[in-house]
């Protein structure tokens, strides 16, 4: 199942929340030591993430995960050009965050509200240092978003509670929140370089878009010398002589043509009024996407408005949702941050530490009913430690197998 884009955290009682990892999408089949893991286009993700896949295969269950694999760097953050690399990158924390629970014990979970599902899914995963369950936030989608951008994590997802699961479907029932404006686009070619640049000097972008290959912009930014080669022999194969766009196309440079193949993801300022890329900026190749994946329209109309992916057995109203309205943000309440924060931060290995856990529960039963300040600090402390104790976990996860 995939997540459409908006621009508009909101709040919601009938959503949920999660941090969007920067990582890749993949799936796993588990049934007591036989693992099928691998990516949303049926790519084996065995050989390249040994570790989870060890891990997979000590789980007793009879199951199919979905999640996203992630690993953490040096700040404590997902990166995914590490991920890319991880043959380079294999002394930091590698994790399979796992969010929804497709199977289990042989029966199709699709129709089970999702809240239902991520429940079995907690229970099925618990404590493990590298398969972990992937937790949220309920309702606070906006106080949410604002501690994810002061964590410099990528954005949050929000999800509708009751949302049944459409494999390989977008649907409007999960949307992806980001904080800086991005989208993905095609590769159609690349310009000769020029001064000390070597290989290429800026790649040629378009996207499928009303039935034709349009073109959306070019960037030559982003790049580093590794990069500017690893693309180059990328593309060195696919060369052809003609453009793959109908249309003529305007470059300071003569370009090289190439079949339209690899999928990229760019940042940038807006879309402009004729469908074009303001200042894009090159963020990464996309090799676990194909140009069949892409949902990029000018102007990014497919946030909301295309509903063709939706599956055919989907409600009509679900293809037609937008992001609810914005209601006044009603703050998380203190009982509901204290369980989350309960629930993500790491479990008490130690006498030592569950004593303190116990000394902690009995302060707090002492020091009865709060003020109104203290009650307003506790909740956005409370917010704010679903995002921050995540990430101490998933470093100190990595800390452990260093």
């Amino acid at each position: 199942m995939l997540a459409k884009d908006t621009d508009t955290p909101f709040s919601d009682e009938n959503w949920i929340y999660e941090i969007k990892w920067d990582g890749y999408r993949a799936i796993a089949e588990v049934n007591e030591g036989d693992v099928k893991f691998y990516s949303r286009n049926g790519n084996s993700f065995i050989s390249a993430y040994q570790p989870i896949y060890q891990e997979l295969l000590m789980l007793d269950i009879h199951a199919v995960l979905d999640g996203e694999v992630v690993v953490i760097n040096e700040e404590g953050n997902p990166d995914f050009q590490k991920l890319q690399y991880y043959s380079e990158n294999t002394h930091l924390p590698l994790l399979y965050y796992v969010f929804d629970l497709l199977e289990l014990n042989g029966k199709k979970l699709y129709s089970l509200p999702l809240i239902e599902r991520k429940n079995l899914l907690k229970v099925l995963i618990e404590n493990n240092p590298i398969v972990k369950y992937s937790d949220h936030i309920e309702e606070s989608g906006e106080d949410f978003f604002e501690v994810s951008k002061q964590k410099n994590l990528e954005g949050i997802m929000a999800k509708k509670k009751d949302s049944h699961y459409y494999p390989g479907k977008r649907s409007a029932d999960w949307l992806k929140i980001k904080h800086h404006k991005s989208d993905e686009a095609v590769i159609a070619g690349f310009t000769a370089p020029r001064g000390g640049r070597k290989y290429f000097g800026a790649l040629v972008l378009g996207i499928f878009a009303e039935g034709k290959f349009t073109y959306i912009g070019h960037t030559g930014s982003g790049f580093n010398t590794e990069l500017l080669k690893e693309i180059s022999a990328k593309l060195q194969p696919l060369i052809r002589e003609t453009s793959p766009f109908t249309e003529k196309v305007k470059t300071n440079m003569p370009v090289t043509w190439v079949e339209p193949k690899y999928v990229c993801e760019l940042k940038f300022t807006e879309w402009t009024s004729d469908g074009k890329l303001r200042h894009p900026i090159f963020l990464r190749l996309r090799e676990d996407k194909t140009v069949s994946d892409l949902n990029t329209q000018p102007g990014n109309k497919s946030i909301m408005e295309n509903t063709s992916e939706l599956e055919a057995s989907e409600p009509k109203e679900a293809a037609e949702k937008e992001a609810p309205k914005k209601k006044p943000v009603k703050k998380i309440p203190v009982k509901q941050a204290k369980k989350m924060q309960a629930a993500i931060e790491a479990e008490p290995t130690t006498k030592a530490a569950e004593k303190e856990a116990s000394d902690n529960k009995q302060a707090k039963k002492e020091t009865g009913k709060k003020s109104i300040p203290e009650k307003a600090a506790a909740e956005a402390a409370g917010i704010a430690n679903v995002v921050n104790n995540e990430k101490e976990k998933i470093y100190k996860t990595g800390k452990a197998e260093l």
